[in-house]
């Protein structure tokens, strides 16, 4: 006795399989409706009239239609093979060895080698693949990248903030700084901060000074924590730009760590130093993002004293000439170096 209630259970929205195409089949040739088909199947109406139209096979010199099962599967199994988004991984190839080889030889993100790539048009878009979808094929282990090779990619900060009070302030305060600089829209103003090796006494430390509309870094090795060496790093630096100085030196922004003590002195030059909130790294966030990639060459812990000042000027100049999204792909040393043009021309 035929069952009409049929039992089989489907999701909603899930294709015909192929049990169902040969039980339509049968049903047909039994002389069974569409729409008692369709209900002993649990089925929409519409779905199973489309499926016995996709299935109509001719028969007796074409003068017959009639419904298979196997002909209505083989025209499922094509039109699958284009309903789904398909790898360009062969079309890409060139490219994404381009990626893999500036990444792992001139330590360029993944974004920074797409925008670049497509900015000199070393590639046509078509013969490219969008960052996006590179960090897709890195989860997949389509190419030879893995996660653990991404420098960011694995560090998610998880505490949570809190506020301490009763912080010296040195100077004056970043709520004094003029607020067109938070815009970046003006050349000239600077974050500074300090990375340590070791925690030792005596033990130099890399001065950190990072410009914040074009994002160009000037590292430099001081020889230790101490405020006269940071004053002293910070003189030079200032010095090498001579008497356009206050062109390039429009504004600093520090912390308030101890060696920064004497960075209002800076003012005698005509510089305007202002100092965050207590405990409140992100007010310099620009200089924060490059002390992270000034990591990639100097892990925590690690002495400075086993790098050369001449290292850290390398490690500097491999960072300004990385290509940045936010700078349209362009480096921040040629941009850097087309204001400096500018400023020495007037």
């Amino acid at each position: 006795m035929d069952n009409l209630n049929c039992s089989t259970e489907h999701r909603k929205g899930q294709h015909i399989t192929r049990e169902e195409r040969d039980e339509i089949e049968v049903r047909l040739k039994d002389g069974w409706s569409i729409y008692k088909i369709a209900q002993h199947l649990g089925r929409p109406y519409n779905t199973i009239s489309n499926e016995i139209k996709r299935g109509l096979t001719p028969l007796n010199n074409g003068k017959i239609l009639r419904y298979k099962a196997e002909t209505a599967e083989k025209v499922y199994r094509e039109h699958r093979k284009n309903s789904c988004r398909t790898f360009k991984l062969l079309a890409a190839e060139k490219f994404i060895q381009y990626v893999i080889d500036q990444f792992r030889e001139e330590e360029w993100s993944l974004d920074a080698s797409f925008g670049h790539a497509l900015r000199t048009g070393k590639f046509q878009r078509e013969e490219m693949v969008c960052t996006k979808t590179l960090y897709n094929y890195i989860d997949l282990s389509l190419i030879s990248l893995t996660n653990m090779d991404l420098p960011e990619k694995l560090k998610r900060k998880t505490k949570g903030s809190r506020v301490r009070e009763n912080k010296r302030i040195l100077g004056d305060s970043i709520d004094d700084r003029p607020k067109e600089i938070d815009t970046r829209m003006e050349f000239g103003h600077w974050e500074i901060d300090s990375v340590l090796g070791k925690k030792t006494k005596g033990e130099p430390v890399v001065v950190t000074i990072v410009e914040r509309k074009l994002r160009k870094s000037i590292w430099i090795k001081a020889a230790d924590h101490s405020a006269d060496s940071m004053q002293t790093a910070i003189k030079n630096v200032i010095g090498y730009f001579g008497g356009q100085y206050r062109k390039v030196f429009k504004s600093i922004t520090a912390d308030n760590g101890s060696e920064f003590a004497m960075l209002s002195e800076i003012k005698d030059l005509g510089i305007p130093v202002y100092f965050t909130h207590p405990y409140t790294s992100c007010e310099k966030g620009t200089n924060e993002c490059h002390n992270r990639m000034l990591r990639r060459f100097i892990p925590k812990g690690r002495s400075i004293n086993d790098y050369s000042a001449d290292d850290i000027l390398i490690f500097g100049d491999i960072i300004n000439n990385l290509p940045r999204k936010i700078l349209r792909y362009y480096t921040p040393d040629e941009l850097f170096d087309a204001e400096l043009d500018r400023i020495y021309a007037r």
